[in-house]
């Protein structure tokens, strides 16, 4: 899934879950230096994460910038629902895991990794055709 796609699913997600306060993506925003990437308003408050795309394995940029192929599999398991207080990360994790979106793989939390900079909060998800996404906390 191309960052673009990722963000339009990613807006689509938070816009009709009942703890996002609002959505808009980061141009919206006025954020001219990053291209993908959302802001999403929770009981929390406010969070900014910017989208950078890997594509699949073998896969080359397509010249009419269209998505790889999707590959679909088992969806993650639905989990929690994401809370008005979790912080950003949890919160955005859950509301992946909840999409249970068979293109979907996993989605890691960078804070949970082993010797993890506490500076360091996003996501890893890693699609069935192999892409991945990362999703950054600025």
């Amino acid at each position: 899934m191309r960052p673009q796609t990722f963000q339009d699913f990613v807006i689509d997600l938070a816009k009709n879950d009942p703890t996002t306060v609002s959505v808009r993506s980061l141009a919206d925003a006025g954020d001219s230096a990053h291209p993908y990437g959302v802001v999403i308003t929770t009981g929390h408050g406010e969070s900014r994460w910017q989208f950078v795309g890997q594509l699949p394995e073998g896969e080359r940029h397509r010249e009419d910038g269209g998505d790889p192929a999707a590959v679909e599999g088992t969806p993650l398991p639905a989990g929690e629902s994401p809370q008005a207080n979790d912080d950003p990360e949890t919160w955005l994790a859950a509301l992946l895991s909840k999409a249970e979106s068979p293109q979907v793989a996993a989605v890691e939390r960078w804070s949970t990794r082993e010797g993890n900079r506490p500076d360091h909060v996003g996501l890893t998800i890693t699609f069935y055709n192999t892409a991945r996404i990362f999703a950054r906390r600025m």
